[in-house]
């Protein structure tokens, strides 16, 4: 894992395609958040992390790449945006899964938490980001 900051208003980390990259992509947004003074929703942030970056692990990443994770403070201070880039194809859409399921819940939890949220294009792969306002 290689991890940088660049101040004062992003953050990034690039993660390898392996299961505790999710954990560590928690820790470093609740550290981003905590030296920006972000208190008020930091639990929501830190939620969606983790939701974005297993969604990218499971789905995004193909084999021996990695995905990268960017915090932006955006309108002086007032929003954050969270992006998880990938290399993997595929659509991403937010659906309710069958009651039985163990998992597909995790989008429905980011659009549930999140002011906004969406899909853009990078080549090869896509970037799903949310937004939280205060």
């Amino acid at each position: 894992m290689n991890e940088e900051l660049q101040l004062p208003y992003l953050c990034e980390a690039f993660y390898r395609r392996e299961r505790r990259s999710v954990r560590a992509a928690r820790r470093f947004a609740a550290e981003a958040l905590d030296r920006w003074g972000i208190v008020e929703r930091a639990e929501e942030v830190v939620l969606c992390v983790s939701e974005l970056a297993t969604n990218a692990l499971v789905h995004g990443v193909p084999p021996g790449r990695g995905y990268r994770l960017c915090l932006r403070r955006l309108s002086e201070g007032l929003r954050l945006r969270v992006e998880l880039h990938d290399s993997g194809d595929g659509a991403v859409r937010a659906q309710q899964p069958d009651a039985r399921s163990e998992s597909g819940r995790g989008l429905l939890l980011v659009a549930a938490l999140a002011d906004a949220w969406g899909v853009g294009e990078r080549n090869p792969g896509k970037i799903v980001w949310c937004e939280f306002r205060w």
